[in-house]
């Protein structure tokens, strides 16, 4: 079997394995996965049929002689369906088992159906031990079955002590619920719905949803439009203007939008795209590049009047009168999810009191350890109130991260005043009503290491719900928007009671986890009308004429087929790229004069298009094809004959593929006379060898193309010296060296020419190359870097301009130096301390630059860790940077690599500051060291109190160290280390 289907979210089953294609027989099961596209399940708009449960009892089981085993047909939502059974194992030692589509050999083509389902094995001894896996899968033809190749043991299956197999019958359920989809491919979002979508770019369909959310605010939307851009600006380097973009398309276009400039201007490169981001990083980071960016404009403090709310934080003492408040802004509010049934339960939480008392009393600061309480209330609730719903969480026990499924409820109506605001602290205006009216649910599919991500948003406040799924925008209703969100288990109803009663429940990986309310006293100045005059007219104009250079393309693209594109080189663009931009091969085709011919045109029409463009008349051109040739490189192959150019361009277009060239590429011949006016072309006959020369002056290192001449194939290099001299400007007596270049990848090679053998001798041909030089030059070998032409060939091949950033300003250049790819560690090294006028090179540390995601990578590089210059530079798949990030450290780098260093942001007690500090210690150290070196760099704030370390991720702790942890084990990559002061009485 070919295991063919979209990256997985999620295994079923971590014991599945995919069979061997070697040893399996014609088209074979597929393996469960869950995919990050959104099932079409979640698409649909009409009522889904009943599941069925289909049990199939299977007799003389260990009888079985066959490899595969099919189940008798079954009806479920009007289609065949049957269970596939491998009873000794599809190659694995486990019962493989999958549903199947009975008839798929004979359906029409392009059929699809999606399925939920659950395959079972029953336990006949006791029902409770039943082994019971489900899964859901769109089948088509080329998927046709769907399940677990490694379903279970068949040491356990076959064992009769085990209850699976008694009598020698076993009893397979299959439970079946088929939903009904909307076809993708015809769905019209703009017609259907009046709204478009956003195009995935690889995995940020949690952007898409959030940029919906952010859009379907009309008021935030305006305030977006009215931000100060100039014509000059680009989308992809202003975040205001690309947002501007995105939003007026989402507004006026039939079709969905690209977010690509979008995150151009976040910085992202294609890397960044496919990686998850964190929903609610994302949307504080947006929030605070637009709040600067509003400032001194007509819409400054949009953000905050929209989205900022504040809460007080208090401790107050309970034996002696002390309180101490602190007031704080939030954007966002983050609810417990695991164990609260609902957003009220979790405000509950969130305001609950927490008595600090015997180990963990409050230090005031004139009465000392007091007992007291802490909590929080709201002092005012944002017009607009975002909660994000803590549905991922770090699970100490199994020491990582999990999803909470659990059943969460979220009210439409959510009231923040009720139980005589209980929310509220004291210094609340209790004039404002704090009744809120549900606007989004985002959603999120799938488990912790991944999934899908969309958002269910009703723009106008109406009972009219949509879904917005990327690229795909439907209508829904209030059902699917809220109560099919709250996650928990869903039962499927029983159609088939038989032998096994139970209940057929799975766990909704679909859930809700943010979600956005809009103020009921505000909605109508938030949910406001947003039309073309809010929009700056250079935007306007900047879009429109976007969309007609869209459509021009289009219409280039959809008559693409009645086209070729004809590449011309000449002598001038060989000697304009040749030692420029260029050094190898004859020219860069893609820099070369194109032109758009009409494939049923006469080539000679061609011909007088050129004579137009470069004043050549047509009697005095004479082209010559391009050829690839073994080693890659592309080389004027031969001159078209007088019958092939009264062919036409797509004639000619044909001959030039079959002459290994990818598209029409043609070299233009011209003679010029002494006045400089075209002559016509010489005659060519087989003895006649175009041969094309670069001159090379060691003293200068510089190449450059001189010219092309037709010699004789019998004739010797001794008879042309002259004319190369008088090509170079040298006196016709010159003693020169010749040598041909022959190719550069994977390394160069350019070999000398014996001048006294004829040039057939030497295998010289049609559009081969000779490099030249003063045979003195070669006398001077200690006087020039590169003395003759191999050298310098070698030098350009494997030189490389890397550019040097210090770590700590990743973004920015800080120096360039040219180097050689082949330099070693410590020439590298030496050279970046030369520059840097730092006397001893180890103490210069290096690390590679990640070319995804346009940072340094995690760890730096050893000492003498690489070979060459290129082993630093080439990231995954052999792609290369052309940037190194330096440091300059206090001790060398092989004493600092017996040290582990960290670095710990310290949060004093009492100040309101965070400083960070470097702590270095030999790597067989411990947290307790780590504390006592930090003890002896911060002021505490009292003498009593102690230090912990912790393990901080998007502002949550993950992690209290223990004092004898080895510090060795910290991965602070990723993580933030944070020490804060903790008293003890």
């Amino acid at each position: 079997m070919t295991m063919v289907t979209p990256p997985p979210l999620e295994q079923e089953d971590e014991e599945m394995l995919v069979p061997n294609p070697a040893l399996t027989e014609g088209p074979q099961p597929m393996e469960a996965l869950q995919t990050e596209t959104a099932t079409p399940a979640e698409n649909q708009q009409v009522e889904d049929p009943p599941a069925y449960r289909f049990t199939w009892r299977i007799e003389n089981f260990s009888r079985l002689n066959t490899k595969k085993h099919y189940s008798e047909i079954f009806f479920v939502g009007g289609y065949k369906w049957r269970v596939l059974i491998f009873p000794k194992g599809n190659n694995v030692d486990h019962l493989s088992m999958y549903l199947d589509v009975a008839d798929s050999a004979t359906l029409p083509y392009g059929w699809s159906r999606y399925a939920q389902f659950s395959l079972a094995v029953i336990n006949q001894i006791h029902s409770k031990y039943s082994i019971r896996k489900d899964t859901h899968h769109q089948f088509n033809a080329r998927e046709s079955d769907w399940g677990f190749t490694s379903f279970m043991p068949l040491s356990e299956l076959y064992d009769p002590s085990r209850g699976y197999l008694v009598n020698d019958t076993c009893i397979v359920e299959a439970e079946v619920a088929v939903r009904r989809v909307v076809d993708y491919w015809s769905y019209d979002s703009k017609k259907e719905t009046g709204y478009v979508g956003l195009k995935n770019q690889g995995a940020t369909c949690y952007m898409n949803s959030l940029l919906q959310t952010l859009y379907h605010i009309p008021y935030f939307r305006k305030a977006v439009y009215h931000m100060p851009t100039t014509e000059n600006d680009m989308p992809s380097g202003s975040i205001p203007l690309a947002l501007q973009s995105l939003f007026y398309k989402l507004q006026y276009s039939d079709c969905s939008v690209a977010t690509k400039e979008l995150t151009k201007s976040f910085g992202w490169d294609t890397y960044d795209s496919f990686m998850q981001h964190d929903v609610q990083e994302l949307n504080r980071v947006l929030s605070e590049k637009l709040e600067d960016k509003m400032k001194g404009t007509v819409v400054e403090g949009t953000i905050q009047q929209l989205f900022e709310g504040h809460h007080m934080n208090y401790i107050e003492c309970i034996n002696v009168d002390y309180k101490s408040t602190r007031k704080e802004s939030f954007y966002d509010l983050q609810l417990d999810v695991k164990g609260c049934r609902d957003v009220y339960a979790s405000f509950d939480k969130y305001v609950e009191v927490e008595r600090l008392e015997g180990d963990n009393k409050y230090h005031a600061e004139q009465y000392g350890l007091q007992d007291a309480k802490k909590g929080v209330l709201f002092i005012d609730f944002p017009p607009v109130l975002q909660l994000q719903l803590k549905r991922f969480e770090y699970d100490f026990m199994r020491d990582t991260m999990v999803k909470i499924n659990d059943r969460y409820e979220f009210p439409l109506q959510l009231d923040l005043d009720r139980d005589n605001g209980k929310y509220l602290s004291p210094e609340a205006d209790r004039r404002v009503r704090n009744l809120y009216t549900l606007h989004s649910v985002l959603v999120h599919s799938g488990g912790v290491h991944g999934g899908h991500y969309y958002a269910f948003i009703r723009p106008t406040l109406s009972d009219h719900w949509f879904k917005f799924d990327d690229e795909r925008v439907t209508k829904e209703d209030m059902k699917r928007a809220l109560e099919e969100q709250y996650g928990g288990e869903e039962e499927l109803p029983q159609t088939n009671p038989g032998f096994n009663n139970t209940p057929f429940k799975f766990t909704k990986y679909s859930n809700a986890y943010m979600l956005v309310y809009i103020r009921e006293s505000d909605k109508e100045k938030i949910i406001c009308n947003v039309d073309e005059k809010d929009i700056a007219e250079h935007l306007r104009i900047r879009l429109k004429k976007e969309q007609e250079e869209k459509e021009q393309k289009k219409k280039e693209k959809a008559e693409a087929h009645l086209y070729t594109i004809i590449k011309v080189a000449r002598d001038e663009d060989l000697a304009e790229q040749i030692g420029t931009e260029i050094y190898f091969d004859l020219v860069d085709h893609d820099k070369v004069r194109s032109f758009r011919i009409q494939k049923q045109l006469p080539f000679n029409h061609f011909k007088e298009e050129v004579a137009k463009e470069f004043g050549i008349p047509v009697q005095f051109q004479r082209f010559w094809l391009w050829a690839k040739r073994q080693n890659h490189t592309y080389r004027p192959n031969r001159p078209l004959m007088p019958q092939e150019e009264i062919q036409s361009v797509g004639q000619l277009r044909e001959i030039s593929n079959k002459a290994h060239n990818a598209e029409l590429k043609l070299f233009l011949e011209v003679e010029l006379g002494l006045d400089l006016r075209p002559l016509p072309p010489p005659d060519k006959t087989r003895d006649d060898i175009l041969l094309f020369f670069k001159f090379y002056e060691p003293e200068k290192e510089e190449l450059r193309y001189v010219g092309r001449l037709f010699v004789k194939a019998l004739g010797k290099p001794s008879e042309i010296l002259s004319k190369l001299n008088e090509m170079a400007g040298f006196p016709q007596n010159e003693e020169i060296e010749l040598y041909e270049e022959i190719k550069f990848e994977p390394s160069v090679m350019c070999e000398h020419i014996d001048k006294r053998i004829p040039f057939r001798s030497s295998q010289l041909e049609d559009g081969d190359i000779i490099c030249y030089q003063k045979s003195s030059m070669l006398d001077s070998e200690d006087q020039y870097r590169y003395p003759d032409i191999p050298t310098f060939l070698e030098y350009v091949h494997n030189r490389q301009v890397v550019r040097f950033r210090l770590l700590e300003k990743p973004k920015e250049d800080d120096f360039c130096l040219e180097l050689s790819k082949l330099f070693t560690y410590d020439d590298v090294v030496e050279r970046v301390a030369r520059q840097l006028g730092v006397d001893d090179p180890s103490k210069i540390r290096l690390t590679s630059h990640n070319c995804y995601s346009q940072q340094p990578k995690p760890q730096p590089i050893k000492f003498r860790g690489v070979e060459h210059l290129l082993d630093m530079l080439v990231h995954y798949n052999q792609q290369t940077t052309d940037i190194l990030y330096y440091e300059v450290l206090d001790i060398p780098l092989p004493e600092l690599q017996g040290l582990k260093t960290l670095k710990v942001a310290f949060h004093h007690a009492t100040k309101d500051e965070v400083a960070i500090h470097c702590i270095r210690l030999p790597k067989n150290s411990t947290v307790g060291d780590v504390i006592s070196e930090l003890k002896t760099k911060v002021e505490l704030s009292h003498p009593n109190a102690e230090l912990r370390l912790l393990e901080v991720f998007y502002h949550k702790i993950y992690k209290i160290f223990p004092p004898n942890e080895k510090i060795e084990n910290i991965n602070d990559q990723y993580w933030t280390l944070r020490a804060e002061e903790v008293f003890s009485s």
